[in-house]
Order: C-alpha cells, then sequence, then structure tokens
C-alpha cells in the first residue's frame, strides 16, 4: 500500500489564482488595492527568506507589500510605536510581526497590541477567542492551510477521530478548534502523552504538530488514516551544509501505511503563505463592510 500524496504545492497554487483574480475584481470594483505590512525585528536568516516570499507572492497576486524590517537591537517600544502607526494606516488591511521575536520583546504583548481586524496571523485573543467561540474570526494560516489540504482527499469530516500531536497556540490547539468545527472527534496529545504511539494507531485524521524530526514513526499510524504532518525541521545531511528538511513524521515508513500524507517539504508549508494572502483580502473585505466572495 501506497499513501495518496497531498501536493501542497499545487493547491497552494490554485489559491493563489483564485486570490489574484479576486484581488482584480476587488480594484477594478473602486475598493483600493489590499495592502499587507511585514514586520522583520532582527536578521534571523530563515525568517528573512520567509518575509522575502511573503513579499514576493503578495505582490504577484496584485496586492501592496510594505516591508518594515528593523535591527535586532530595537525596544519594545519601538516595535509597539510601529503597530500603532501600522493600524491607522488606510492603505494597510494587514498587520504580521514575523516571529520569533528577540528576547527584550514581550511576544504576547506585541500580538495583543495588533488591530484584530488587521491581524492576518489569527493570533489575537481576541481572534482566538473567536474561534474557540465558533464565531467568524481571521484563523491562524498554518491550520487553515493544513484544513483546505485534508478537506482536498475528505470532503466529509464529520464523525472521524482526529488526534492531535503538539499543543502550541500557533497550531494545535487552533487546528483542534477546526477539526472540532468540522464535527470531528478530536483527541489533543503533546510529547509527555502517556504511551503515544498507541493514541496515534486510533486516529482516522492525524496532524503531527509538535516539532520533533520524524517523531511519529510508521507503526503508529492506522492502515488507511490521513496524516497531516505540519512539522519542518532540517536534519544534517551527508555533502551539503544546510542538512534536509524532514517533517514531524517519518515519511518513508508512514508512506506505506497512510491512505493520504503531506510531504515536507511541499505539504503544508506552501498553504501558509497562501492563507496569509486569503486572509489579507478577507480583512480588506471586512474593513470596507463587504461581504466575503462565496466559497
Amino acid at each position: 500500500m501506497t499513501a495518496t500524496i497531498i501536493d501542497g504545492k499545487s493547491i497552494a497554487e490554485r489559491l493563489r489564482q483564485q486570490i489574484a483574480a479576486d484581488v482584480a475584481r476587488f480594484t477594478a470594483e473602486g475598493h483600493g488595492v489590499p495592502g499587507l505590512a511585514v514586520v522583520l525585528v532582527g536578521n534571523d536568516p530563515a525568517s528573512e527568506v520567509y518575509v522575502g516570499s511573503k513579499a514576493r507572492q503578495t505582490t504577484a497576486v496584485g496586492m501592496q507589500s510594505f516591508e518594515h524590517r528593523l535591527p535586532a537591537e530595537t525596544s519594545q517600544d519601538e516595535l509597539l510605536t510601529l503597530i500603532a502607526r501600522l493600524n491607522k494606516d488606510a492603505a494597510v488591511d494587514g498587520i504580521l510581526v514575523q516571529l520569533p521575536l528577540p528576547a527584550q520583546i514581550d511576544t504576547d504583548r506585541i500580538v495583543a497590541a495588533v488591530d484584530p481586524a488587521k491581524d492576518v496571523d489569527g493570533f489575537h485573543p481576541e481572534n482566538a477567542g473567536r474561534l474557540m467561540r465558533g464565531l467568524p474570526s481571521l484563523l491562524p494560516c498554518t491550520p487553515l492551510g493544513a484544513m483546505l489540504l485534508l478537506r482536498s482527499v475528505a470532503t466529509n469530516l464529520q464523525g472521524m477521530h482526529a488526534v492531535v500531536v503538539g499543543r502550541s497556540n500557533i497550531v494545535g490547539k487552533p487546528i483542534a478548534q477546526l477539526l472540532l468545527q468540522a464535527d470531528c472527534t478530536v483527541t489533543m496529545t503533546h510529547s509527555r502523552s502517556r504511551d503515544l504511539p498507541a493514541l496515534c494507531r486510533q486516529a482516522d485524521i492525524l496532524v503531527a504538530a509538535v516539532g520533533r524530526p520524524q517523531m511519529v514513526r510508521g507503526d503508529w499510524i492506522k492502515p488507511g488514516a490521513i496524516v497531516i504532518d505540519v512539522g519542518i525541521n532540517r536534519l544534517p545531511a551527508q555533502g551539503t551544509t544546510k542538512g534536509r528538511l524532514v517533517g514531524d513524521v517519518a515519511f518513508d515508513e508512514a508512506v506505506h501505511v497512510a491512505g493520504a500524507i503531506t510531504p515536507v517539504p511541499g505539504g503544508v508549508g506552501p498553504m501558509t503563505i497562501a492563507c496569509l494572502l486569503q486572509n489579507t483580502l478577507q480583512a480588506a473585505r471586512e474593513r470596507r463592510g463587504l461581504a466575503k466572495p462565496a466559497a
């Protein structure tokens, strides 16, 4: 048995094409050009690459990209002042502060300072609370992308048993809420759960978001299960200084057990930025009092 590979690259590309068409129509109707502001503090190499990719994809779909690159020694007050300015800027529909932030800055304080209506990361306590209550909100991009991939292979999730490995506020907790809203039965687990392999083997849907390379082995997976691997880790590899990217799932083992699986790279990763663009357009529509486009 070999699992169906869920191609995040192609699904993300189709989503970006749809967003570009929606942005062109939005602009042609006289609503202005949606704008996304990305703030990067410091020079973390991975964050710099990610921010650059966001800027390119933002302009590629016809939106305005506003980049703010600040030195690593930027104070919390200086960053809060910038966020306050972006909150008031009519040209900015979405604000994303790239994480992680330097040690001198309180991440929770910064997340809470972003206008919830412009919180395209979906991290603000107000948006997190609305998600918990099942109310409309801007959703975290990675969980949203993971759900779109899941629905590409299973349109009706009702009654399926989903096991989420990982309890982060960025992925684990919000994706559990989205799965509950899809009428799944959800079990939340983490690295300290007792007999984690046995819990995983119960899953019709297994979401791995624990941040440990290849932690989930092939014999942890129920035959035919859908596996969504959110992890992205770098392992040393012979002949390269950067190493190779792997997920939280031992793919080479899991692919012979699962019914469908996301690869790393090329699975959930490409969906994250595509969903960021979707959130920015949603924020632009809602800030202008416009209904969202039909699904």
